[in-house]
Parts: structure tokens; sequence; C-alpha cells
């Protein structure tokens, strides 16, 4: 079974790596195939192609009947429903899921929505009725950043939008009973948040509801450096820890009762059950909770039947059951990580002979755990924390065996006996500052992570291979060969650039800009995006993710066009990461704590044999921020380009009156993201742009591009790419020409938005 199941689960991974849905003849032409595979009883291959075909099915009928419609895109539609989710607050909005009751006919059963400056506190559980405006999902797509339209699609979410008329909005009445839970994790929040003298409630919402809202990047990321994240995410091992031990409780009690008419074990497995579950549904019966909640069950039926159950066949079962209800589950790295964990540690612990000291074999469990899932990681995060061993040997069982059963005990005291549970929340809380303390220190160490591999999937299934062979048991002939099969993992790097080549990559960050340039040995950031809100911006979540999954290791430097947060609100991410060796900006006085130059008329370096001028602002300056923006031309002998800031059309007539051919450029990225305002004809008449880079948001407000300005490109004609339907587009000049590649058309996959076209041509 264990092979037949492996084979079902790579299936349905092979699927989840096409870009676009298959045709029916081909779907035909493999159900065909696996009809006859299965006639001749060669159920390995059946298995594999009947999960490539069950996740076609689901795959179709999930964008079928739980996505939005074009035709419904950005009209105003009224909605009823329930805050299905604990909403999270930021200056601006709050957020939340939303349960569909009542709504105009293909309006998705899930939503996403925002609502900005809401006049009345919003809870999980509320029903509401109000209009909205929805989109199809739709994300940032960036190498090496975070996939938002996958983590959508998995979830279910048909549409993302925002409230409209927020003052007509009525909340309908009381909650159903299917909400109950829902209202006791937003009741548990609220009284966490009431205990201000905690200095972690963030994590301890995290530990106990499965919230993490308020743990900050900050935190995140000390989490990542130190291979820890596992820990505060309510996973398996949290459900299992908790279950086990209300298991062992529960058996050592019912034996010491006059009724044993039941066995002991039997009892002790319906109690684990009945409290893994309250603690899935605790924590939001997210995903990896159910994902959890079925390996646990599958463990504990086969003590109910009283059968004895090989591990790998327990593994199987569950993963076969998961795969079932959900083949979406391959997406996620926590699925993968879950499965080849527990059975890392049956590895590990089974066929044994001698029995070492206990504090070496958990430290070999954990440098294991560390080998062993390093390719999934890789995949998955582009990076891998070296002193993740060291690190889960202390933070383990601090929070297994201390922080996670007294958080809960407090948890379930907090509307009994208040003071009790503040008591308990106290000592969890300094549990978790000690702990933290020792997180932060080995955080801090400069070879902690790993970053910019990008290795292939051949190279990472030898180097679990590899894992494997290394940690077998003393005294087996070759173990030394585990470590040559790890070597492909780190000896990918990419190909430098050749002298005098230049590589432009303008990054999908919605309605901003943020530019990385790269010549053969230097790298430099023209912008950072937007902040988004106190805790997320352009910086940390594209900018820091595509700098490590290139291998950058060292900013030669860092421009700043101007102050708009669009263009500046990522720049606190990317210098706390990179101390880049000097900084150019308009705006020196938004910046006065990184020492910064202003960027003026006439500065000019050479790296490489590519050439770099700054054409604007002038000297005298000019009368607003937008047309004072750091403008700067980049020239190699096979040609150049232009980057313009937010310019406007004074700015831009300046330039052609100072430059006149000299301006011109092969490239343009667009000034202030298409605004009519910029990209006057004169100015695109003398930059001769072949091709035309629009960093803009999907379904912006502003309307960015404007059709006048689109008509402008068109009659100078110039092929242009918008990064709202490309995502990130990278631009080589080399020796072979210029090359564009759009990431969306390069990397894209079924479930995700396709670009309208591959280039908008002339």
């Amino acid at each position: 079974m264990p092979l037949k199941v492996l084979a079902f689960a790579l299936g349905i991974g092979l699927f989840q790596q096409l870009s676009s849905l298959p045709e029916g003849i081909t779907a035909l032409s493999i159900c065909l195939l696996s009809v006859l595979l299965a006639y001749r009883r060669q159920w390995l291959v059946f298995a594999f192609f009947a999960g490539w075909l069950w996740a076609g099915l689901f795959a179709f009928w999930h964008l079928t009947h739980t996505r939005l419609p074009a035709a419904l895109e950005g009209q105003e539609l009224a909605v009823q429903g329930s805050i299905t989710s604990l909403p999270q607050h930021d200056e601006r909005k709050t957020r939340f899921d939303f349960k569909i009751t009542k709504a105009t006919e293909g309006v998705p059963t899930k939503l996403k929505l925002s609502w900005y400056h809401p006049q009345q506190p919003l809870k999980a559980g509320q029903r509401w009725a109000f209009n909205v405006k929805l989109k199809q999902p739709h994300g940032l797509l960036n190498p090496g950043g975070f996939d938002y339209e996958r983590w959508l699609f998995t979830q279910g979410v048909g549409a993302t939008g925002y409230i409209r008329q927020p003052e007509q909005a009525q909340r309908l009445g009381q909650e159903t009973p299917l909400q109950n839970i829902t209202v006791l994790r937003q009741n548990i929040a609220d009284h966490i948040s009431a205990f201000t003298s905690l200095r972690y409630p963030g994590f301890i919402k995290a530990l106990t509801i499965g919230d993490t809202t308020d743990i900050s990047a900050e935190q995140w990321q000390v989490l990542r450096k130190t291979g820890t994240l596992h820990l505060i995410a309510i996973s398996g091992s949290h459900i299992s820890l908790i279950a086990g031990l209300i298991y062992l409780l529960t058996r050592w009690m019912w034996a010491r009762t006059p009724l044993l008419q039941t066995s002991p074990q039997r009892i002790a497995a319906i109690a684990a059950i009945g409290i893994a579950l309250f603690y899935a549904l605790l924590a939001g019966f997210t995903l990896p909770t159910q994902r959890a909640l079925i390996m646990l069950s599958v463990v504990m039926i086969s003590l109910l039947w009283q059968r004895h159950i090989q591990a790998t066949q327990t593994l199987a079962i569950a993963m076969g059951l998961i795969l079932l209800s959900d083949p979406l589950a391959v997406l996620s790295a926590g699925f993968w990580l879950s499965f080849l964990a527990v059975a890392l540690i049956f590895f590990m612990i089974s066929g044994r002979l001698a029995k070492p000291n206990y504090w070496v074999g958990v430290f070999k469990i954990h440098s294991m755990m560390a080998f062993g899932l390093a390719p999934i990681l890789l995949c998955f995060f582009q990076q891998i924390s070296l002193i993740s061993p060291f690190a889960n040997l202390i933070a383990v069982p601090v929070i297994s065996f201390l922080i996670v059963p007294l958080a809960l005990i407090a948890v379930l005291l907090l509307s009994v006996a208040p003071s009790l549970a503040h008591l308990l929340l106290s000592a969890v809380d300094f549990s978790l500052a000690q702990l933290w303390w020792l997180l932060t220190i080995l955080a801090e160490w400069p070879y902690a992570v790993v970053t910019g591999i990008t290795a292939s999937t051949f190279a990472m299934g030898l180097a679990t291979i590899g894992g494997l062979v290394l940690f077998m048991p003393r005294g087996l002939p070759g173990r030394w060969l585990g470590g040559i099969l790890c070597l492909p993992l780190f000896f990918n790097a990419p190909k430098p650039l050749a002298p005098g080549s230049l590589r432009v990559t303008l990054l999908d960050v919605g309605q901003g800009l943020a530019t990385v340039i790269q010549t053969t040995g230097h790298v430099l950031i023209f912008d950072t995006g937007i902040k988004f809100s106190e805790h997320a911006d352009s910086g940390q979540s594209v900018l820091l993710p595509f700098l490590a999954q290139q291998g950058i290791q060292h900013l030669d430097g860092l421009i700043i066009s101007h102050g708009d947060n669009d263009h500046i609100g990522g720049t606190a991410a990317v210098i706390a990461s990179y101390k880049p060796d000097w900084l150019y900006t308009s705006v020196p006085q938004l910046l006065p704590g990184y020492a910064p130059q202003p960027c003026v008329q006439g500065q000019h370096w050479l790296w490489d044999n590519v050439e770099f001028t700054m054409l604007s602002p002038k000297p005298a300056g000019f009368l607003t921020e937008n047309d004072n923006s750091c403008v700067l031309h980049i020239k190699t002998a096979n040609g150049s380009i232009l980057l313009t800031g937010d310019i406007e059309k004074t700015a831009e007539a300046w330039l052609v009156d100072s430059y006149g051919q000299a301006l011109k450029a092969n490239v343009l990225i667009a000034p202030h993201h298409g605004s009519n305002t910029s990209s006057s004809s004169e100015f695109l008449q003398r930059v001769a742009p072949e091709v035309i880079l629009i960093p803009s948001g999907y379904r912006n407000p502003f309307h960015f591009p404007h059709p006048a300005v689109l008509q402008r490109y068109q009659a100078q004609h110039a092929n242009w790419l918008n990064t709202a339907d490309q995502g990130a587009i990278q631009v080589d000049i080399s020796a072979a020409g210029t090359k564009t590649t759009p990431y969306r058309a390069q990397a894209g996959k079924y479930w995700q938005a396709l670009p309208t076209e591959t280039i908008h041509q002339n």
C-alpha cells in the first residue's frame, strides 16, 4: 500500500505543475489508459494516473464552481453572510474571511474582504449584510516570493474585495450554533489581549487558537533563521502532543476505576480523538490541523480496533485519506514537511540495536530532521537554517511540555477562574521571554541561515536520499556517499552575467515601484515599493525573498527616487538586512538615519563596463515632489534603460530640452505608473523606447495605466508590459540583444490569473 499511495501522491503532484488545465482529449486518454492498467493489474502505475485524474477533476470543479466570474468583477454587489475568521486589524483596514449565505448568483461562497476604517468593532461570528466590490483571486508574483494566488486557491477563496458604502451596512441577528466555536476563539483572543502585562501575546494566541496576526515581521524572521517556525503554527506535533497526554492520562485513570467492561485503551483513544478535534476547532480547523487530525485518527482507530498497523501503513492510510479529501494539499509545504518529518523520526528510531544517550539521540533526530527536510524547505522557502538542530533541541521540549499545556489550561480557565488563568499566562509569558532571548542570540549568528540555493528538483531528490544514507546505522559501508549526493544542492549557483551585460528586474509590488539592477559584480536597487501596514512592506515580502533567491549577499547601492509611500515603503527592511554601501535620494530629510546623499544631475559611475548617469533632478529642483524624482539612465554597448520614478510632464520637458538625443533608451520604465500626467508625446519621441515596462497594481483605484497613455505608447510603436498582468518582468541586455521575460508567463500555474497577452505588440 505505501508505494501505491506514494504513486497516487506523485500523480497529484505532477498535475499541480501544469500551467493550464489539460484539453479534454488528454484527460480522456489518461482515463482510458487508467482503465487498461487496472484491467492488467498494473496497480502502481494505475495509482499514479488515478492521482493525476483526481487532481484534474478537483481542480476543474474548484475553478468553475468556487471562483468569481469575470463579468462580476468591479460591480457593486449586495451580500449577506458571517465572519468566519479572526479579523486582522491594521491602521487602515480590517480584513476577514466571509462566508456567503445570500448573494447574487455567481458570487463564491467564501470571500476575503477588507473594511476600511470600520466605525464599530468587527468580531468573528458576526452576521452582516453589506455591499461589496469584488475581483478574482490575484496576487503579486515574483521569483522567490509568496504565491498569494496559490494560497487563496488552496483555501477555497473565490474572490477578494472590500466593503462599499459602509454606512449602509447592517448587522444581522445572532450567530448560529455552528458559529459558536468561532465566537469562542474571538472571546479567547479578546481575553488574552486584555492582559496588557503580557509581552508575547501574539505567541500565546498562535499556540492556543492559531491566530498569528500579532506576531511581528521581526519575530517571524527570528523563527525562520532558527528553524522553529513549526513550533509556533499549530500543527501535527501540537495536536499529537495534547492528544497523547490525554490518552495516557485517560488510560491511567480508567484502569483505576471499577468500570472496566470497556478497555482503558479504547476509552483513552476516544478521549484523545475528542480532545484533538476540540484543539483543531479551537485553532480554526485550518487545513494543517485537519491533516493532523486525520493522521492522529488513523492511529487511534487502530487502537480502537486493537489492530497493529505498521508505521509505514499508518502514514500511507493518512496520506491517502488527506489526498482524497483535498488533493490541493500537495501545494502546501506543511503537507510534505509533516509526512517527511514523521517518516524521518520512524526511520531514526526503528531497527536500532544500540540505545544511545538520551540527549545524543534527541540531537541526532533534530539533525536528521534538518538534513532531511532541507530540500522541501529550499523548495518552498529558499533557505535552510544551520542552527535549527541546536535551537530545536531546547525549543521543542520547552514549548511542547511546558508552554503549550500551561497555555491551554489557562485558556480553559479564562471564564471560570480569570485570576488563575492570568497567573498561568504570566508563567507562559515568562517562559517565552527566556526562550526568545536564546533564539534571538542564535539568530544573530552571521551564518545561521543559508540562502540563495536554487537547486533543481533532481538535486533536491538526491539530497534527500543523501541525508537518509548519512544517518544510516553506524558500520554500514559507504555512508560517506550520502555526503556526495548532497553536493549538487550547493553547486547550482546561477551563471554570472558577462562583463558589459545588464539585468534589470522590475518586481511586482502592486501599485508601486521596486527595481533590482545587476551587472557582473554589482547590485543596485531603485526604489523599494510600498509599506502596506505597520508590519508589512514590499521590502520584507518581495525584495528580500527575491535577493535571497538570486543568491545576492551584498548590495552596492540603493536609490530612492522620491518620498511617496509606494516608492520608499520597503526601505527600512532592505537597509536592515543588506546595509548598502551608499544611498541616493531626492528626499534625504525622510531618511536621516541612513546617511543619505542627494541625487542630482550629473552623478556618474561605471560598473563592469556598464555606465550609470543621474539625469535629474536639476540642481535648482522642481516645484513638485514627483518631478524631483531621481531619474537614472543606464547604458551598455548593446542597449540602455531609463528609470524615471514619478516624473510628470514638467520634468519630462526639461529632460527633452537638456539631453536631446542622449535621452534615448530602448527600454523605459513608465513614468508615474502610466498616469496621464506623464508620458508626454514629446518625451516618448525623444526616448524612442522599443519596450515600456509599466509598474501598476491589478485593478488599481487610479485606473493606471491611463487609456490615453497607452494610445501614446501605441503611436510610438512601442511594446509594453504591465506588472499587473505579467508579474515581475526581467530585462536582459547583452551581446545577444534585449530579452524580456515576464515571470507570470514563465512560471505561471493553472490556478493563477493568466496574462491577457504575453506582450502588447505594435
